[in-house]
């Protein structure tokens, strides 16, 4: 089973290797294929991505692929991934009632 991506999530990452890609489509190319391994080790292990530095008492964590950001929770149907953001940006706390991250 692969990582779902919520539709904000799925937005953000799309619209971060086109705006790689108007620069440099090899990069933009590499970043996917760091994506696609990185969030696949998450499959096989679920735990590997460490709870996010600001919200260390949160349930959702992150999983890394410089300079972005992978918002990621474990449920009982898979790993959803939330938000991608870049390094740079700061994360909201998650919404009460629930750990999803909003922009």
């Amino acid at each position: 089973m692969s990582p779902r991506f919520t539709p904000q999530a799925r937005e953000q990452l799309l619209a971060a290797l086109a705006h790689i890609a108007a620069d440099d489509l090899n990069a933009a190319v590499e970043l996917a294929a760091r994506v696609e391994r990185i969030l696949q080790r998450l499959v096989r292990f679920p735990e590997s991505g460490r709870r996010i530095p600001e919200f260390p008492d949160e349930s959702t964590r992150e999983a890394v692929i410089r300079p972005y950001r992978f918002f990621y929770e474990i449920t009982s149907d898979g790993i959803w991934i939330s938000a991608v953001w870049h390094s740079a940006q700061q994360p909201a706390p998650p919404r009460s009632g629930g750990t999803l991250l909003e922009t």
